[in-house]
């Protein structure tokens, strides 16, 4: 099973941006610990990060062939991206958003997603372990 994840804006300074909030581990970390779940489970799985809006689309479809399983973490994109919100219904993907922080408990403005309906599911505040809890949905089928 192939599965394609991609990291939004400011997840590449994790450890370092806001720790109370988000950890202090690691990007790498972070790609380290799905990379090795993936092995650990018999799955393909490369994941990607980007600041820019219009990289994260071309990702979606660059690899809409080779991938119908998602797990996005949009960061702020989350909040009014209708951009990303096109391309995941337009490429077909399953698709599940996910946030380290629990988004419901924070400001009134990161409340709200429009990527959700886009998505099979949505996991919030359950740091790292919230894409491997998006992984086994993905794995399920549900």
């Amino acid at each position: 099973m192939n599965i394609l994840v991609i990291n939004g804006p400011n997840l590449n300074v994790l450890g370092v941006r806001e720790p109370e909030i988000y950890g202090k581990e690691s990007y790498s970390d972070l790609v380290n610990f799905i990379l090795d779940y993936g092995a650990s489970n018999h799955l393909y799985i490369e994941v990607y990060q980007t600041n820019h809006e219009g990289e994260i689309i071309d990702i979606l479809q660059e690899k809409m062939d080779a991938f119908h399983r998602l797990v996005i973490n949009p960061g702020a994109f989350t909040h009014y991206s209708y951009a990303i919100y096109d391309a995941i219904k337009g490429c077909s993907y399953d698709a599940v958003e996910v946030h380290i922080s629990d988004i419901n408990k924070r400001e009134p403005f990161r409340q709200i997603s429009v990527i959700k309906d886009a998505c099979i599911a949505q996991i919030s505040g359950k740091g790292f372990n919230g894409y491997i809890e998006a992984i086994d949905i993905l794995r399920k089928g549900k």
